[in-house]
């Protein structure tokens, strides 16, 4: 018997089959409309499309891979659908959900029914009014078109199917104020796309007032971590994939994917 397990331990498993067993040793706390063979092959099939993450796999270990895309599976995010990010920092790899996927998990696991929840940024000239009475938050935004004015703040809005709204507003000094303290204030991102960190800001700190029931803690946890330092870590360059060009190729023991 014991010989038995020695020859399993050393057996040598491709990434894609370390990554379904992982995933089944956790089904029970996976999200229940979860399809765990389709989310391996498309998390294999962008692995092997992005050769800008190539060198993950061999700087940062695949180990590090997989509890981002373990991560993703607890929400049951897709990274194919753009959903997530796998950020390289100092010198780990960070997980971190895209608005995409914080917009997903609020309309799914909102208590109160979401219909649509979005971002918008205000520029000199641009008509935004906001304002409140008994029937809650009113907005009204008339935007000058094709304009490239320059920008004096961004408002996030969630509309729920009951007709109400929940409006969060940040001015460009708020916005400053939330680079200005990221570790990363200097990066790409900021510097060529501050328009859509801007929005994505915004969006991320109205997701924070929404209340929501996930399935399991594990989810929660997840979640809150990721809002809590969404504008810490170093935001995607043009990376929007989870990638290593030959890590489907290569066989690993379960030893070298330790964390």
């Amino acid at each position: 018997m014991s010989n038995e397990i020695v020859e399993k331990k050393e057996q040598k498993l491709t990434f894609s089959e370390m990554l379904t067993n992982s995933l089944l040793e956790v089904k029970e706390g996976l999200p229940k409309d979860l399809n765990i063979q389709r989310f391996v092959n498309n998390s294999i099939a962008l692995l092997n499309d992005n050769e800008q993450l190539s060198s993950f796999a061999k700087q940062y270990g695949t180990g590090q891979i997989k509890s981002a895309l373990l991560k993703s599976a607890f929400l049951g995010l897709d990274a194919m659908s753009k959903e997530v990010y796998l950020i390289p920092y100092s010198n780990k790899l960070n997980f971190q959900i895209d608005y995409r996927g914080a917009k997903k998990l609020v309309k799914k696991y909102a208590i109160r029914p979401v219909k649509d929840i979005y971002a918008e940024l205000v520029r000199q000239g641009d008509d935004f009014k906001i304002w409140s009475d008994n029937g809650g938050q009113h907005y009204e935004f008339n935007p000058l078109p094709f304009s490239d004015n320059a920008i004096i703040g961004a408002f996030a809005v969630v509309k729920y199917e009951d007709g109400s709204v929940f409006i969060d507003t940040m001015t460009v000094a708020e916005l400053e104020n939330t680079r200005k303290h990221s570790k990363a204030k200097n990066s790409m991102a900021w510097t060529d796309y501050r328009g859509q960190m801007y929005l994505k800001t915004v969006l991320h700190r109205i997701c924070k007032h929404v209340e929501i029931d996930f399935e399991n803690p594990k989810q929660r946890e997840i979640f809150d971590n990721d809002m809590a330092i969404n504008t810490e870590e170093e935001p995607p360059k043009v990376v929007d994939a989870l990638a290593d060009d030959n890590i489907v190729d290569t066989e690993y023991t379960e030893s070298e994917v330790e964390e």
